[in-house]
């Protein structure tokens, strides 16, 4: 693990992609992945927190953003509800725990292992114990480092691995690029949480979620000033975090962004494989 990484490159020629944190909002990183394969890009390492660790997860271990898509439409990894298992007596730790999540990833990847996926796949963690984010890359605890990526405070049960608590991963870095700039000669940020200003704040519990969006932006800045590319989705626009239902639309925001984004940007065609 590591939260500061300041070497030279060693794999020159390695290509990076770093999907941040965003709930429903990470189903664009799906409809990015798919835009950049149709342009023959194709990312060598992956990085990512929360929902971007999920998707990169799944990613590194070989399954394509088609795949993805139909797994949501079989119903595996759209609903919230299908993601948490939900429990009594939630204020002692969380509204639910990851029993669901966990068991979805050694479904689909049963080797549980990073060693063995297709990618290299960095995860991203907060570590309550040290008030510090590290990155996860080894070991055969798959399924536990993907949940802990995911934790949402207060919502999820706090995941405890040895004797540190651990929670999402964007609480403290929602665009981990450190994690792999030692490795890449370019890098990829994709964020689903761009900043946009609010048009209006009436109600409390839209104050919070711009707050919440206003400190993970604050902690992103490092992360994205590492990417040489930034693709901005801007399904924050008409959906949020818990928009789980609008996947597919939330989906073709990232595809179009992308498509655009590479329009507007030629240079980038040049990471072709």
């Amino acid at each position: 693990m590591k939260n500061e990484i300041n070497s030279i490159s060693t794999e020159i020629g390695n290509l990076g992609i770093c999907l941040s944190g965003g709930g429903a909002l990470g189903f664009a990183h799906i409809g990015v992945l798919q835009s950049l394969e149709d342009n023959g890009i194709f990312p060598q390492r992956i990085v990512g927190s929360s929902m971007g660790a999920i998707v990169g997860t799944l990613y590194a271990a070989g399954y394509t953003p088609a795949n993805m898509l139909q797994l949501i439409k079989d119903d595996k990894l759209y609903r919230i509800s299908k993601l948490m298992t939900f429990r009594a007596g939630f204020l002692k730790s969380g509204l639910a725990n990851h029993s669901m999540l966990r068991g979805l990833i050694k479904e689909l990847i049963p080797h549980n292992c990073f060693e063995q996926l297709q990618l290299k796949l960095h995860i991203c963690v907060a570590n309550l114990n040290n008030a510090k984010w590290e990155i996860v890359e080894t070991g055969n605890e798959l399924d536990k480092w993907v949940a802990a990526s995911a934790t949402i405070p207060g919502l999820f049960e706090t995941m405890m691995i040895g004797d540190v608590f651990y929670v999402d991963g964007g609480l403290l870095n929602n665009m981990p690029a450190q994690g792999i700039n030692e490795f890449c000669h370019t890098i990829i940020g994709v964020d689903v949480l761009p900043h946009i200003v609010p048009a209006e704040l009436n109600k409390p519990i839209d104050t919070l979620a711009f707050a919440v969006r206003a400190m993970q932006h604050q902690n992103s800045k490092a992360g994205r000033n590492l990417c040489q590319f930034i693709i901005e989705p801007k399904a924050i626009i008409d959906f949020n975090e818990f928009s789980f239902d609008a996947y597919q639309a939330i989906y073709q925001q990232g595809y179009d962004a992308t498509n655009k984004f590479l329009a507007e940007n030629p240079r980038m065609l040049e990471l072709k494989k």
